[in-house]
């Protein structure tokens, strides 16, 4: 593996706006919970080449797919990011600790609510004090640099510490609870880091991807964490004027090699979401090679970006106006995908991170 990088994209010239992604979503598409078997959940197919749009459900994939593709996957695991406490001896003062991202042994970025609370030197506690910290900095927009202390007798990690204090952190619109906490991670989930699911890999299932490998195509992890970068909102008015926040991303040579042979002998490389997209991109050099690398990607991919890998690409229906869905207009055009999304709501999709999806090929 290579030094670790920071990759950040030259941005496209652009005329487009972020009013420019908006579309109207009815509240009652928005899926409150995952589909039940993973892969019964509904697959929108575009066909770039034939402009044509097919309903299938995402059990029916291996159709789509050829003997000598390559399926790229996100193997980052949620971790139980979110945090309720109260400022130290004062259990009047609830406070509320979102994890960002590790920065050091025990140090994380993380949002912090409310954020008035979160001085710097001041200490918080969790779960009865079984997990303190201590604000140490400050980090872009407002973030808290924490430092975290726990027994170290009894727990190995601050990770160990989370799975019994932590909540896993759904995102806001989700407003039902989740029965099953699995059912926020992939089953191919590996390197414990995330902020939040990559949610195109929420459909497969143990068996479908042994069917996917028994008919020769072969599935080549990565690993983004994922965090602000990826879901936060975009504020500014032009789109060459949003900053990504960064998110810390690796690529192994193992799967740069089974990638770069695939791609060579004529195969697909196909991502499964947005952020296994965008770690692809942010490796791979202008003929199309993928280079194993590990480090930081600010990487935003919007209409006018010229891809120089990805030859396919699922992704779940994201939120207006979002990055994610900037990504996806960028892989096939905003007017085609817009109209898309216009059909998805027509036709009964459920939108979001427990929703249905769409392969675009």
């Amino acid at each position: 593996m290579n030094e670790p990088a920071v990759i950040v994209n030259e941005k496209p010239k652009t005329d487009l706006r972020t009013a420019d992604f908006y579309y109207d979503l009815p509240q009652d598409r928005i899926a409150q919970h995952p589909a039940e078997p993973r892969d019964s959940s509904r697959m929108m197919v575009l066909n770039r080449a034939a402009g044509s749009v097919e309903h299938r459900h995402f059990r029916d994939l291996c159709e789509y797919l050829r003997p000598e593709d390559v399926l790229v996957v996100n193997d980052s695991k949620v971790i139980p990011a979110r945090l309720y406490g109260h400022v130290a001896g004062r259990e009047d003062a609830p406070i509320e600790l979102l994890l960002l991202r590790q920065r050091g042994t025990d140090l994380w970025e993380t949002l912090v609510r409310p954020s008035k609370r979160a001085r710097v030197g001041m200490e918080l506690a969790f779960g009865e004090g079984i997990l303190r910290a201590t604000v140490v900095g400050m980090a872009e927009e407002g973030n808290r640099l924490v430092r975290f202390d726990y027994d170290r007798a009894k727990h190995a990690n601050v990770y160990d510490v989370l799975h019994t204090v932590g909540v896993m952190p759904l995102p806001p619109y989700i407003t039902e609870r989740l029965a099953d906490a699995n059912r926020y991670q992939t089953v191919y989930a590996r390197e414990e880091g995330s902020a939040a699911a990559p949610t195109a890999g929420l459909h497969f299932t143990p068996e479908l991807l042994d069917r996917v490998r028994g008919m020769g195509v072969a599935v080549a992890p990565v690993m983004l964490h994922v965090g602000l970068g990826t879901f936060r909102p975009v504020k500014a008015d032009r789109l060459d004027e949003h900053v990504m926040h960064t998110e810390y991303f690796s690529v192994s040579e193992e799967s740069a090699r089974v990638i770069n042979e695939r791609r060579r002998a004529g195969g697909r490389l196909i991502c499964v979401g947005t952020t296994s997209c965008r770690t692809i991109e942010s490796v791979a050099a202008a003929d199309g090679t993928v280079r194993p690398l590990s480090g930081d990607t600010g990487i935003f991919i919007y209409p006018g970006y010229r891809f120089k890998a990805v030859d396919a690409l699922i992704t779940n229906f994201h939120l207006p106006e979002s990055t994610l869905l900037m990504l996806v207009s960028a892989f096939y055009d905003r007017g085609r995908i817009l109209e898309a999304y216009r059909i998805a709501v027509e036709e009964g999709y459920r939108f979001f991170s427990f929703g249905d999806c769409m392969l675009i090929e």
